[in-house]
């Protein structure tokens, strides 16, 4: 009776982490003589994963991810015009322009913060502030500014950011969307978390 395969720490991790029946199939498939071990392959691979994964975070640019027709509000906007306008193109921040140039970002959270002053900064928070209070926390926020509740000043991207920088800049400041600017202020466009887990599917998916 043959020996059983002695099984070796497999490659990757979940769905996709790679055996040695993996590797002993996959070799099977390609036919003909390799004269090399499922440990060897399984190296290779490894190699070549890190190789890869290397380029993708420093050869993807800002300018290939974002979305150039960036959705956007002035300073001295009422809120109420701001929620419309995120409502309406189903959008969870925007940014906020004076004389063409980035001053700040209103995000969901930034109304969340002021409807919920109590800390519960969160959608559930807010029903329970708006059902404790019968809705009166929003009236103070009809009178107020895009200025009034605007992060700023706002994170940004240049145009060349790298996709390792975004991923760290987004973990790093727990954000999810970051303005990319050409120049000083100037708004060419806008990276988001859906972004960047497109581009990571993509090229995931396209391993397999």
């Amino acid at each position: 009776m043959d020996e059983p395969v002695k099984e070796e720490a497999s490659v990757g991790s979940g769905p996709w982490a790679l055996s040695d029946e993996d590797v002993l199939t996959a070799m099977k498939e390609i036919g003909g003589y390799i004269d090399i071990t499922t440990g060897d392959f399984k190296e290779i691979y490894r190699v070549a994963q890190r190789t890869a994964w290397k380029r993708l975070m420093e050869n993807v640019r800002a300018r290939s991810l974002m979305t150039r027709e960036v959705v956007r509000v002035e300073r001295k906007a009422p809120l109420l015009l701001v929620a419309e306008t995120m409502a309406r193109h189903n959008i969870s921040g925007v940014p906020v322009l004076e004389a063409d140039s980035v001053v700040g970002l209103v995000t969901e959270k930034d109304f969340l913060r002021r409807l919920a002053p109590q800390g519960r900064g969160s959608a559930m928070g807010l029903i329970v502030e708006y059902l404790q209070t019968e809705g009166e926390t929003a009236f103070p926020l009809r009178e107020q500014r895009a200025e009034d509740i605007m992060t700023s000043p706002a994170i940004t991207l240049g145009e060349d950011s790298s996709l390792g920088e975004i991923l760290r800049l987004f973990r790093e400041r727990a954000i999810n969307r970051a303005p990319v600017l050409a120049g000083p202020g100037r708004l060419v466009g806008i990276v988001t978390r859906d972004d960047v887990l497109r581009i990571l599917a993509f090229h995931t998916e396209g391993s397999f």
